[in-house]
């Protein structure tokens, strides 16, 4: 059997991922996405918690599937990017997939950017209209300050076991992520050492990849790495998904 751990962001929930967890299940896989401690989706639990139970908690599950199942993949979100990757280094998995992964985090130009359109909705009265806004506007107000500090020593101390990571990788990344820049993916990409490792480039996706019109071709792609054979290898693959109204092209840059 096939066990799949996918590990979810700072200040989110299991509830994040579910398209992702959803999509896997279809494979008769045993998918498991734990809630970290403190992340129930509210500002009080997340004040007391601790980068150490968030990892602990991670290593628990793939533990418990690595028992269970003859192949584990392990899909990492954001923070749980860091801490998959951390994971990778430490246990026998199988393959590893990064997603807006957190090395490097907050991208002031994209930021300002989406700003800016912001401001513009809210002049013409159509703020309250946009989900995405809302969303982040809820994140902040429920982040405590002393999550935040635990999420930066989260990210400063494992942030160095990339480097002994050999299992195949693919790191996704969206062009137009404020809260992970591109530069975070292409750290990761250099410092791994599998010989086999893949990036690929969502054009004008921001950081949950998967709440935009780019779904399943996001889904699709996590498909075929992860259930693709292993003799079918092709080290060092840079992706780009261009997409537009009327086509979607990929441009592959060996």
């Amino acid at each position: 059997m096939i066990g799949c751990l996918i590990i979810h962001g700072f200040t989110g929930t299991p509830k994040e991922v579910y398209d992702i967890q959803s999509h896997f299940e279809k494979n008769s896989w045993l998918v498991y996405t734990p809630e970290l401690p403190g992340h129930d989706g509210t500002r009080e639990s997340l004040k007391d918690a601790k980068y150490k139970t968030w990892v602990y908690k991670a290593r628990v599950a793939l533990e418990e599937l690595m028992k269970r199942c003859d192949e584990v993949y392990v899909v990492g979100f954001s923070m749980g990017g860091v801490i998959a990757g951390y994971l990778a280094a430490q246990y026998p998995i199988t393959k590893l997939v990064l997603i807006s992964s957190a090395v490097f985090y907050l991208n002031p130009k994209q930021i300002a950017e989406d700003l800016k359109g912001w401001v513009l909705e809210g002049f013409r009265g159509e703020l309250d209209q946009n989900d995405v806004y809302h969303f982040y506007r809820e994140k902040i107000k429920r982040t405590p300050v002393a999550a935040t500090l635990e999420f930066a020593k989260l990210v400063k101390k494992l942030r160095f076991a990339l480097e002994d990571i050999t299992v195949p990788t693919l790191i996704v990344q969206g062009d137009k992520d404020g809260l992970v820049p591109v530069r975070s993916a292409e750290y990761i990409y250099e410092k791994i050492r599998s010989e086999d490792k893949q990036i690929f480039f969502f054009e004008n996706a921001k950081h949950y990849i998967w709440y935009g019109d780019q779904k399943e071709a996001f889904l699709t792609k996590l498909n075929h790495f992860l259930k693709g054979p292993e003799n079918d290898k092709n080290p060092g693959r840079r992706s780009r998904l261009s997409h537009d109204e009327n086509s979607t092209t990929e441009t592959i840059h060996i």
